[in-house]
């Protein structure tokens, strides 16, 4: 018997999804049938920047226990909490809110990032704390705030006792079963394919359609590579350096989140933080490390003003003197950055 999916966790979908997630199917192909996985990036995005470990290769088997696995409430202790209840399909694998719920209705220190495009990088979590996306995959669960367990084997144990999922993980890991690093690997496999490409941007940026950017979007990227300084840390085909920056996004409250610096102890990272990716940045609101920036615009007035002066501040971070014109024309370039290749239907069964 198959557990069936509560889709008022994930509100909004059934729409959404019968739209987008036929329309992107090329880009997932081939489904999750047994065998080696074929990745697939879409337009914009460059294979030589993928990074999966030599110990954990796609395969369609991993792909889909991980899924099931990210989407299952009962991996938590008190059956209430996913992965996919902060990293929600609907919203570009946000959870639209300035910092996220978990377990007993606590609430974390910081915005729970996008899930996509995570294979571009190693290390992972706004402070880079997790060195591969098999580390993150396992973090959340025992963290007091979020999935609440006390340490890695009761999330083992609790899995265990789901026995339809036996026969899934020796499907995909053989004689390894059921362990911390096997529900890593199976998590950080799905996680790989949620991709985000073929925007305006990389319609435009290819020469496949010349007229996919609107003027307006034109002139916002020559400021985004120009005056704006945007590419100095957003570069590259995810549009972003996957470095750590103080912009001094909370020194003017009575909260100062130390960021990297937690991780590393250098004093060159106190309140650095990992620059985000900037597909799908219509979709990801709040923004920053925090959620402070409820729009976009006011993401832009905040990178005009030269962030917030503090001591430690990233010397990049500079005023810009944009006007309301170019203001516009970079807003209109930011909403070009929407793609493909992340909308993915949430599972309705689950094994018992």
């Amino acid at each position: 018997m198959a557990r069936k999916y509560d889709e008022k966790r994930f509100p909004d979908t059934g729409l959404f999804f019968s739209l987008m997630f036929i329309a992107t199917l090329s880009f997932m192909s081939p489904a999750f049938a047994e065998g080696t996985y074929e990745l697939k990036l879409p337009l914009g995005l460059r294979q030589d920047a993928v990074v999966i470990p030599e110990d954990n290769t796609l395969t369609q088997e991993k792909i889909a226990l991980g899924k099931l696995l990210f989407f299952d409430k009962r991996l938590s202790k008190k059956n209430s909490i996913a992965c996919a209840t902060c990293h929600i399909p609907s919203v570009a694998f946000t959870d639209g809110q300035p910092v996220s719920t978990g377990i007993d209705r606590l609430q974390g220190g910081r915005s729970a990032p996008t899930a996509i495009n995570r294979l571009f990088s190693s290390a992972q979590f706004w402070d880079g704390r997790a060195p591969s996306l098999e580390d993150q995959s396992i973090g959340p669960f025992v963290n007091p705030v979020e999935h609440g367990f006390r340490n890695h084997q009761e999330l083992v144990d609790k899995v265990k006792s789901i026995h339809g999922y036996a026969p899934l993980f020796e499907k995909a890991f053989g004689a390894a079963g059921i362990s911390k690093e096997t529900i890593g690997k199976a998590i950080a496999s799905f996680q790989r394919t949620l991709l985000s490409g073929n925007s305006a941007f990389d319609r435009h940026n290819s020469a496949q359609d010349e007229r996919a950017l609107s003027a307006s979007a034109q002139r916002g990227l020559s400021i985004f590579r120009g005056k704006g300084l945007c590419f100095t840390c957003h570069s590259g085909p995810n549009f972003t350096d996957e470095k750590f920056h103080n912009l001094g996004v909370d020194w003017d409250t009575d909260h100062i989140d130390l960021g990297r610096y937690a991780v590393t102890k250098k004093p060159s990272d106190i309140g650095a933080f990992k620059t985000p990716t900037l597909r799908e940045i219509s979709r990801t609101a709040p923004y920053m490390h925090n959620g402070r920036l409820a729009t976009l615009r006011q993401v832009i007035d905040f990178y005009d003003q030269g962030g917030i002066d503090n001591p430690h501040k990233d010397p990049l971070a500079q005023p810009l003197k944009l006007s309301e014109a170019e203001k516009k024309d970079l807003m209109e370039f930011l909403l070009s950055l929407d793609g493909e290749g992340w909308q993915v239907a949430p599972p309705t069964d689950f094994p018992e």
